[in-house]
């Protein structure tokens, strides 16, 4: 569930979006927040873990690990873990998560960690505390810190001429003032054409940045207006990302009122359809449905749907 405090409403799964967005360009996340590693890990050693799942000892629930990456340094032999959480709404009680983990993993891997959080919500804007301690007056018994990444204490303009696909998606979610959002996300786009990434991972990153600066119609116009204004190549390729996202839209607003017709005609034809039909309906492809809406209307009976499913199910 959401924290209260989360300030982006809605259906939206922050911690998937992160855990992708650091999965696929992990070495580059690197780059960007713990360079003094980066150069050092060596890039054949990269190796994902599988999820960990702890009782969380300060809420009651259960709690998964965001990302384990086990790694080791060019001309080293032994291993360390990097422990990455994807944190989108305040906690106070982060750093005592993050000490409880560190200590668990380590029992379970007996390895270093090097443990990183990546705060992602919009406010309050003040610095997160990383650090867990326990102290007596004669005596320091633990001073447990990580790595935070705050991204509202980031400038997305000293992002600019980052040549980082993490950069291009994440300067969507750093310090940007309401009147600079057209040109934030026109400039993401920008750095990210002149990546020249693979087709998927520019998907990945287009997506991000949409997910979190979607624009009202006067933003729009005031992106347009940025987009204008690159040079030509990176212009027309900025054009193709955003003619995509709107074919896109315009794909899935049609195929999701076909479903909707073809299931109130089906409904008014045979009543309430059994669970495995309706599965293979849903299944169906926005051509067969088009087929679908066709014949439907020389069906007479259930077994007439069953057939054609049986014919046109993949």
């Amino acid at each position: 569930m959401p924290h209260p405090s989360e300030p982006n409403p809605g259906n939206t799964n922050h911690d998937q979006n992160f855990k992708e967005l650091i999965s696929t360009f992990f070495l580059e996340f690197l780059e960007l927040f713990v360079p003094e590693l980066a150069e050092a890990v060596d890039p054949d050693s990269i190796r994902f873990l599988p999820q960990e799942y702890f009782a969380d000892l300060v809420g009651g629930d259960e709690k998964i690990v965001d990302l384990l990456v086990e790694v080791k340094l060019a001309g080293e032999d032994t291993t360390f873990l990097f422990h990455i959480e994807a944190q989108s709404y305040r906690d106070s009680q982060i750093a005592r998560r993050m000490f409880y983990y560190l200590a668990r993993l380590h029992q379970n891997y007996v390895k270093n960690i090097y443990p990183i959080v990546i705060f992602s919500f919009d406010y309050p804007y003040r610095a997160e505390s990383n650090l867990f301690e326990i102290e007596f007056p004669h005596l320091k018994v633990l001073e447990f810190r990580f790595q935070a990444i705050q991204l509202n204490q980031l400038n997305w303009r000293d992002y600019l001429d980052r040549p980082n696909p993490v950069a291009a998606a994440l300067m969507a979610k750093m310090k940007v003032a309401k009147r600079d959002r057209p040109q934030v996300k026109a400039e993401c786009l920008r750095l990210l054409v002149t990546l020249k990434l693979d087709p998927a991972k520019t998907r990945l990153i287009s997506k991000f940045v949409d997910t979190y600066l979607r624009l009202n119609a006067q933003e729009e116009q005031r992106f347009q207006a940025e987009i204008d204004r690159l040079g030509v190549a990176e212009k027309e390729a900025v054009m193709q990302l955003t003619t995509s996202w709107e074919e896109k839209g315009i794909e899935k607003g049609i195929e999701k009122e076909r479903r909707s017709l073809i299931s109130l005609l089906l409904n008014q034809k045979f009543g309430q359809l059994p669970a495995s039909l309706q599965d293979r309906i849903a299944s169906l492809s926005l051509d067969q449905l088009t087929t679908l809406a066709t014949s439907l209307l020389t069906f007479n009976s259930l077994d007439d749907l069953i057939t054609w499913l049986e014919q046109h199910s993949i």
